[in-house]
């Protein structure tokens, strides 16, 4: 092998053992950053593929690949158009979906969608709010009791704020929120507005549909850029099982 052999196997090899090296704190140091890592992992194998699929394949594998970039762009495009707060979002009742607390403290994520629901609140004064969420791995009471207590912290008052203390999913966030609406002898539909992650509010709104309720969004504020692009890679997967399974 001559010297120009060399410098160019060297080239190819550091390319994506450096997008490796890089994936590897991205996946299991920094929270909030996995999604990045898997992209990564991917241009990763895409060059080592390119180094070692006959012409045909490697052909075929650039097919695929447009393709899977075309769908997840188009994707996108709901996620993205429902990234935001509906115009006169007023309604009767907030659904605020739950996320990881930490202990009994909310996490980042949670937090922006209480400050979401906070200013809600204040704009809203005749509004109660559900907050939906159980209790999961490393938490000491259950979301809906740290967003109430983050709340009323706030200064909302405590009988605006509702509890739903049993969902481990959007989807029963929702269903569960929907059965309190109506044992206080209201209709969900057109009277609730969700909300949560601006990256997730047309899924909420989408699983809202499809139970028979019609839903605003209220978009939390954004987090961190990179953190938040990172939420919006991973939600085009979460769409995606919607679409096909339903849930």
């Amino acid at each position: 092998m001559n010297r120009q052999e060399k410098k160019n196997r060297s080239r190819w090899i550091a390319a994506p053992a450096a997008l490796t090296a890089a994936a590897v704190p991205l996946c299991f140091v920094l929270r909030g950053y996995a999604w990045w890592a898997y992209a990564f992992l991917f241009v990763a194998a895409l060059i080592v593929l390119h180094r070692f699929l006959p012409t045909l394949w490697w052909r075929v594998v650039v097919i695929l690949t447009c393709v899977g970039l075309a769908y997840f762009a188009f994707v996108e495009s709901f996620i993205i158009k429902n990234a935001r707060t509906d115009k006169e979002p007023g309604r009767e009742y907030i659904i605020v979906l739950g996320a990881a607390v930490y202990g009994d403290q909310p996490s980042l994520t949670l937090v922006r969608r209480l400050e979401g629901a906070r200013d809600y609140l204040n704009a809203y004064p005749d509004s109660v709010a559900i907050v939906s969420g159980g209790m999961g791995a490393g938490e000491t009471v259950t979301e809906a009791q740290a967003m109430r207590d983050w709340l009323v912290a706030q200064g909302i008052p405590e009988a605006r704020v509702l509890m739903e203390p049993k969902a481990t999913s959007t989807m029963e966030n929702l269903s569960f929120s929907f059965d309190i609406i109506r044992e206080r002898g209201d209709e969900p539909d057109g009277s609730v507005a969700i909300v949560s992650s601006a990256y997730h509010l047309y899924r909420a709104k989408l699983m809202a549909r499809n139970m028979g309720v019609t839903a605003a969004g209220v978009a939390a504020p954004w987090g961190y850029f990179f953190v938040m692009l990172n939420y919006f890679i991973r939600e085009a997967f979460g769409v995606t099982h919607l679409w096909i399974f339903g849930s």
